[in-house]
């Protein structure tokens, strides 16, 4: 379903770099499949597709039915992976003006990514009088963006409907067995799926993470999965000729030439909340021990117009990976009699022809300007299609983090920032890391 064309980073890439990165290829899918190198434990990702439980599978769809039934709007509350893919997948295949359409499905706002009073409230105020339930995403319960806004959407939904009209709508989604939220949810009786013990939050797009929102929406979760099966079987095989390996074998390449940049690049403006997605699927996993690509993105054509400047002529420490969708349909650009832009020669072509040759130009002079382009090309977005680039996406970073040597399933500089946030707010047990800290500011 995904084509890979490197032609356009062959002349960045040292002669013979795939092969000589075979041997560290076959060992990390080795350990992705046996689920033994480092992080292995978190590698329940890689079968899921295949091995999802199908048994909530059904309570996920159901439970969206019936949010779709007694709401008008679902506010998904989590933060960092616990929010991300749903709203990347929802975005994508629904729109980002998914909220704005005329539609038989809620409206999906998300909460708790953040800590904006500002943002807080126009999300209550969006909400109105309508009706509305909660998604809240959380394995502990207590990290405290979304704790935060739990307690207030909670609050909100008690007060409106009462105690027990309230869990009604609440729909957790945290740890099997363990944690302040799970103990919440099993005190109060919220419908309750699980964040997988072996699945990291930037990788739990398709488990109830992710999918009961993607649901939620009116998305066929069943095509979603369909499309990250297909990707599953196929670059499982494994091999030089497989698109994953090559594409892993590239960025490192790329990386040990001097590369510090990946730049993830798409023509189609709903992709926008996908990239945030990736962002951190590759910061989180990559970037550690001094180590890693940054990874960053654009939307072209609109950032040519902004970005474009420092890409063909800042500096060169940067390349680009450019995902193109085919159109789902068409549209012919209209004649001008009077030909005041001087665009008559455009007049009865398709729009999405102008699209083709201002990305293959693009890519040309980016080329040009030393800037290494590799190019993702699939069918139009479909659930299908997104499923399967979620996978690919997933798989290989995981095989970039182990030819980097890294755990790509751990996170330990997360912690840094929320320790120091926990003293300065004076939770309890950091009272001498706020001295310190506040002798510091």
């Amino acid at each position: 379903m995904l084509k890979l064309d490197l032609s356009k980073a062959a002349q960045f890439l040292p002669e013979g770099y795939l092969a000589q990165r075979q041997a560290g290829l076959e060992k990390a899918a080795s350990m992705l499949a046996s689920h033994d190198g480092p992080g292995g434990d978190f590698t329940g990702w890689v079968f899921l597709p295949r091995d999802y439980d199908r048994e909530e599978f059904a309570r996920i769809q159901a439970a969206a039915k019936r949010i779709q039934q007694q709401s008008q709007v679902l506010v998904v509350i989590g933060i960092g992976g616990s929010y991300l893919g749903a709203r990347a997948v929802v975005e994508l295949l629904a729109s980002p003006n998914y909220n704005l359409k005329k539609k038989d499905t809620p409206d999906i706002l998300f909460a708790g990514n953040g800590l904006s009073t500002d943002a807080l409230l126009e999300t209550i105020a969006l909400i109105g009088e309508r009706d509305f339930s909660v998604n809240v995403i959380s394995k502990s319960g207590t990290t405290t963006e979304p704790a935060v806004a739990f307690r207030i959407f909670k609050a909100m939904l008690e007060k409106k409907y009462g105690k027990e009209g309230a869990k009604e709508r609440i729909y957790a989604t945290t740890d099997r067995a363990r944690g302040a939220l799970k103990g919440l949810a099993d005190a109060e009786g919220y419908e309750e799926f699980v964040v997988p013990d072996d699945v990291g939050g930037r990788y739990s797009v398709l488990t109830a993470v992710g999918l009961l929102p993607i649901a939620a929406a009116g998305i066929d979760i069943e095509a979603l999965m369909a499309g990250a099966a297909q990707a599953m079987e196929q670059l499982g095989k494994g091999g030089l000729d497989n698109p994953a390996w090559q594409y892993a074998a590239a960025r490192h390449a790329l990386y040990e030439s001097g590369r510090s940049v990946e730049l993830l690049a798409c023509y189609e403006p709903p992709f926008r909340f996908f990239a945030e997605w990736w962002k951190q699927l590759y910061g989180e996993s990559e970037g550690k021990e001094n180590k890693g690509l940054f990874p960053a993105s654009v939307e072209f054509t609109a950032d040519l117009h902004s970005m474009g400047q420092y890409i063909q002529q800042g500096q060169r420490l940067m390349f680009e990976t450019v995902v193109k969708f085919a159109p789902k349909g068409e549209f012919l650009i209209p004649d001008d009699p009077a030909n005041v832009d001087g665009l008559n020669f455009l007049s009865g072509k398709p729009l999405s022809f102008v699209a083709e040759q201002a990305m293959r130009g693009t890519i040309l002079a980016h080329v040009d300007g030393g800037v290494p382009n590799v190019l993702l090309e699939l069918p139009q977005i479909s659930e299908k299609s997104v499923g399967w680039l979620i996978y690919f996406f997933e798989y290989v970073c995981g095989l970039s983090g182990y030819l980097l040597e890294v755990n790509p399933f751990d996170q330990p500089g997360v912690e840094a920032y929320k320790k120091n946030m926990f003293a300065l707010l004076g939770k309890p047990g950091y009272e001498e890391m706020k001295a310190e800290l506040e002798a510091r500011l």
